[in-house]
């Protein structure tokens, strides 16, 4: 990833931050900073995890924190260092207190996974010093939504996604997620290639990676996904572009993101209200259509704060963030790190992971409902994995990526594997399973 939008909880303060002379300019700044162009060559991962504390509710910020010492990230501490780990990767936590580690980019998946899981591990360590316990889990199964964070972006988020029922809240503070981040690609038509192929990808992989059947406060219903299910429920405009009509993923995101409705508006006071006025849009804002509510006009630090408040299943911030993944038990981590490197790898192995994906590319809802019990995007799911295991990078992440298409085949999800040891997840079911 060539460059990260930075993520803070809140600004010290908001103006000389640069003007935008017009939507036309706010629509190039945008397709500038969300999409790097360059020679893709790195990889990166984010790894969220539940977190409990002795007596198995959440534990208290003021613990967490101080397990987390000079990594902690400022929404616990303000004054943190926030320093990274030993192998790179930097913690931030959310809402409902799960924890998430995010890895600097590497150009070697083996090299991405070794100092991530050491990072895992420090981490862990950490936290087990404090009480602090990790589950590997992509939903609370036990305990009720409840939001820790008490900053004035997460109030504004929980006011914003009240109207749509309990997904939000679930959203928010009970969920999790494995994440992967690729770089965009060298040119426009390299980015609009891959930009095609992770969105058409992800129904198959939903399904193929969906491990959170149940999920405390859901209405009633059977899921394979119940945080995909969530994440579907949200505000449309914010987590589902309208990807399919888009000829060309810059400019379109772009627009699409001028138009998605403000989630807060920043203020120098952290004790301020950060909603904004209903159904506003930052291309409102800019406009002027906003001056009798808001005192001023936006500027750059503004629109790339509102970029981080965009959750759709790829988002583009400089690079690619595949966000649709269940956060996997054990070490299955792994495993999607090498199936997108694999995938990715060349434009031929590209276009024929695009090809087999196509039948069930807009099947998001049915993926997460019904996951490799679908017979096609089972199918999908399988001649997916079976791809990327003929174009992975070294023999060791074939055979988990082998290990994982027979999984899929035998309909057997990722809770209903084993884990080895060696970060391969097997399954438990005969090799000879149809």
């Amino acid at each position: 990833m060539a460059v990260t939008l930075q993520r803070r909880s809140w600004p010290d303060s908001v103006p000389d931050q640069g003007e935008l002379s017009s939507r036309a300019a706010a629509e190039a700044y945008v397709g500038g900073v969300c999409f790097k162009l360059g020679p893709p060559a790195l990889i990166g991962a984010e790894l969220e995890w539940l977190t409990t504390g002795p007596t198995g509710a959440r534990p208290s910020l003021d613990r967490m924190a101080a397990a987390l010492g000079p990594y902690a990230p400022v929404s616990l501490a303000p004054a943190s260092a926030a320093a990274a780990l030993p192998g790179g990767s930097r913690v931030t936590v959310e809402p409902g207190g799960q924890i998430e580690l995010s890895s600097a980019p590497f150009a070697d998946p083996a090299a991405l996974t070794r100092h991530l899981a050491a990072d895992a591990a420090r981490l862990r360590d950490l936290l087990a010093a404090h009480r602090i316990g990790i589950l590997a889990a992509a939903a609370d199964a036990a305990r009720p939504a409840e939001r820790l964070l008490r900053l004035p972006r997460y109030a504004a988020m929980e006011r914003r996604f009240a109207g749509i029922g309990p997904f939000g809240a679930l959203m928010m503070c009970n969920t999790a997620a494995t994440q992967v981040s690729v770089d965009a690609g060298a040119d426009p038509g390299e980015v609009g290639a891959r930009w095609t192929a992770l969105y058409a990808l992800g129904p198959a992989l939903i399904a193929a990676f969906a491990c959170s059947p149940r999920l405390h406060g859901a209405p009633p219903g059977s899921w394979a996904s119940q945080r995909m299910r969530a994440w579907l429920r949200l505000d449309p405009s914010r987590v589902r572009p309208p990807v399919a009509d888009w000829t060309d993923p810059i400019s379109a995101y772009a627009r699409w993101a001028l138009d998605v409705p403000l989630l807060c508006l920043r203020c120098t006071d952290r004790d301020a209200d950060w909603s904004p006025p209903p159904g506003a849009t930052f291309a409102d804002w800019l406009s002027g259509a906003l001056d009798d509510e808001v005192s001023r006009r936006p500027g750059r630090a503004d629109l790339d704060y509102h970029l981080t408040t965009l959750f759709p299943p790829v988002r583009a911030a400089g690079h690619l963030e595949v966000r649709y993944l269940d956060t996997q038990p054990g070490a299955g981590w792994t495993t999607p790190i090498h199936l997108f490197d694999a995938l990715l790898s060349t434009p031929a192995v590209l276009a024929q992971a695009t090809a087999l994906a196509a039948p069930v590319a807009g099947e998001w809802s049915t993926a997460a409902r019904y996951g490799l019990a679908d017979p096609e995007i089972r199918r999908a799911a399988v001649d997916v994995l079976e791809l990327a295991t003929a174009h992975a990078r070294t023999d060791s992440a074939a055979a988990e990526l082998a290990l994982a298409s027979r999984r899929c085949r035998a309909g057997l999800t990722p809770l209903e594997t084993a884990h080895n040891g060696s970060g391969v997840v097997a399954p438990t079911v005969s090799e000879n399973a149809p």
